[in-house]
């Protein structure tokens, strides 16, 4: 793997998630019954950022919770017929709730997919949004964000890296060459 570029560094992620999170309030006209769910790994924190964030354009708390799908996967082989969450209790009743989705990249589109199956399992929301950080394209199933980060066009030879300092001790978005 070659390092390509750094495409976002920690001020141009922060700049990103402000813009996010004021597109999250003007599109839903205001914050009332959102709860954001990251998508684990690294949707979790970017979640709790765009809460804070919102926190502080609107003076409100907005609800922050996570889901894990490694069971609901298709990619995966070892399936059930009936997968069972990691986490099987998300922490909040998301009937009637606007549910915004977040996580990292957005790429194939089945990750997304498998986490939308785990939240309708537990309710039927109003609606789900989804956040993500970065869309690099190549989607297999027909699944489009709400709210873009930035749109990076890759290729079939490239990786795209996104590091947040609660996990990787810094933030960046690195696209690599394969």
């Amino acid at each position: 793997m070659e390092l390509k570029s750094v495409l976002l560094d920690e001020k141009a992620i922060k700049r990103t998630l402000t813009r996010v999170a004021h597109e999250i309030i003007e599109k839903n006209k205001g914050i009332e019954d959102i709860v954001l769910i990251g998508i684990k790994r690294r949707g979790v924190p970017i979640a709790e950022r765009i809460a804070g964030l919102i926190e502080d354009f609107e003076g409100i708390k907005v609800p922050v919770r996570s889901v894990d799908i490694t069971l609901y996967r298709d990619d995966l082989t070892s399936l059930d017929q009936q997968p069972i969450l990691n986490n099987p209790e998300i922490g909040i009743d998301v009937k009637d709730k606007k549910i915004i989705l977040v996580d990292d990249v957005l790429y194939t589109g089945r990750t997304v997919r498998a986490a939308i199956d785990a939240i309708i399992d537990k309710g039927r929301p109003q609606m789900i949004q989804l956040a993500v950080l970065v869309d690099r394209g190549h989607r297999e199933l027909p699944i489009r964000a709400d709210y873009v980060g930035k749109n990076i066009p890759t290729s079939g030879k490239e990786m795209i890296s996104v590091e947040l300092l609660e996990i990787d001790g810094r933030d960046a978005v690195i696209i690599y060459e394969l």
